[in-house]
């Protein structure tokens, strides 16, 4: 064993010039970090937050008109809450209407059993129910309209605004002195090169933010996976588990052998290399298979990668794009995938042993819950890991 992987070892130099990296998660195409954002130009609220804001408005206004004081109160209470929070400080995030709801549902319950509105008239049964109804409204307006639809503007925003700067570098406005010539081809391998370089750059920070890493869960084979919140690309899961087997093993099997990953991993149905563009970067079309029991159905995703091979780790980090070689199908619904990667962490006590993390950042797109889209990332981030154990085990037997 220990010659083989001797072997395989000194291999490495000559086998990364393939550079197949797969990464089933990437960073998109858009970047605040190259593309500055003219405040002036744009609107200092959607028009679905504002939207929003008038119905909060208008409920406290239908609930006014009532005359009892302690629904004033409630009403009240979740006007001041949410106008300074979503109007006001233009919060994006679901807390503070969590804590209204929780409020409101509580207080509700509360009044229902201590007092005896329900005897007093018909309008016993109707207030109460229409105060936590339009709460639980607004929850759903906010969460799943607000929220969703300004995170789709957003990164609408930033691609056309990438678009329009590479249309600016590519278009010069000086005079064009003898030999100066535009070449397509190469500036949007230039292009990918950037992406990827950009992908490496951000995996990179969240792996030093680790002390921030938010545990979630783990499984009996002692893997954990992690939540991180990422500015413009929401939550991030992270997968860290340790592997009996030398780095160099899981390199070969996830990193550079992408095409061979069908075989054995079950979570991916189809990957196939579209460009190399140079021996650190490359271009692939990935197919995930469907998850939560059919629930989630197959996406797939075009993804610039970029490998790195570090003294201490091997690095696969890549990011959404777009390439004229797989447009998108109907047959899919085409995915986004935001900062990700994998990474394979030498040990330095014992080189039989390593550690690999998982950096998970994805939009399946389409009207999912985000808990089922949460549930189903976890899950079948350990799923992967079953199926790459075994691989490892099938692997170091041919070995033997």
């Amino acid at each position: 064993m220990s010659k083989q992987m001797v072997k395989l070892g000194e291999s490495l130099p000559a086998i990364s010039s393939l550079n197949a990296s797969y990464s089933q998660t990437s960073l998109s195409v858009t970047s605040p970090h190259y593309l500055p954002l003219p405040a002036g130009e744009r609107r200092s609220i959607s028009d679905v937050r504002r939207t929003f804001c008038l119905f909060v408005t208008f409920d406290l206004l239908f609930v006014s008109l009532l005359w009892i004081i302690e629904l004033n109160l409630l009403a009240l209470f979740r006007f001041l809450c949410l106008q300074i929070a979503y109007a006001a400080c233009k919060l994006r995030h679901w807390w503070v209407i969590a804590i209204t709801t929780l409020v409101t549902s509580a207080f509700l319950i509360v009044k229902v059993i201590i007092s005896d509105l329900f005897t007093e008239n018909a309008f016993g049964y109707v207030l109460p129910i229409v105060s936590f109804v339009v709460a639980w409204l607004e929850t759903w307006f906010l969460d799943f309209k607000v929220l969703t639809q300004e995170a789709e503007d957003e990164r609408a925003y930033l691609a056309a605004v990438n678009s329009a700067s590479e249309s600016a570098r590519m278009i010069y406005t000086g005079a064009l002195s003898e030999g100066q010539f535009y070449s397509p081809p190469e500036s949007l391998e230039k292009e990918f090169v950037r992406q990827g370089q950009e992908a490496m750059s951000l995996v990179e920070q969240i792996l030093a933010q680790e002390e921030n890493w938010k545990f979630e869960k783990n499984n009996d084979a002692g893997d954990c996976v992690y939540t991180l919140e990422i500015p413009f690309h929401g939550k991030t899961f992270i997968l860290k588990a340790l592997m009996q087997c030398a780095a160099e093993l899981v390199y070969q099997e996830v990193i550079l052998q992408p095409e061979k990953m069908v075989q054995w991993n079950r979570t991916v149905s189809a990957c196939q290399i579209l460009q190399r563009v140079d021996d650190n970067t490359m271009v692939s079309y990935d197919v995930s298979s469907g998850a939560a029991g059919g629930v989630v159905s197959p996406r797939d995703f075009v993804n610039v990668r970029r490998v790195e091979r570090r003294r201490d780790r091997y690095i696969s980090a890549g990011m959404s794009t777009i390439h004229s070689a797989k447009p998108p199908h109907s047959r899919f619904v085409r995915g986004e995938n935001g900062p990700g990667g994998f990474v394979v962490l030498k040990s330095s006590s014992n080189p039989s042993v390593c550690t690999f993390i998982w950096v998970l950042n994805t939009d399946l797109k389409g009207r999912l819950p985000r808990y089922l889209i949460h549930q189903s990332l976890a899950a079948t981030m350990f799923e992967f890991m079953s199926h790459l154990r075994q691989r490892v085990n099938e692997v170091r037997a041919t070995f033997r």
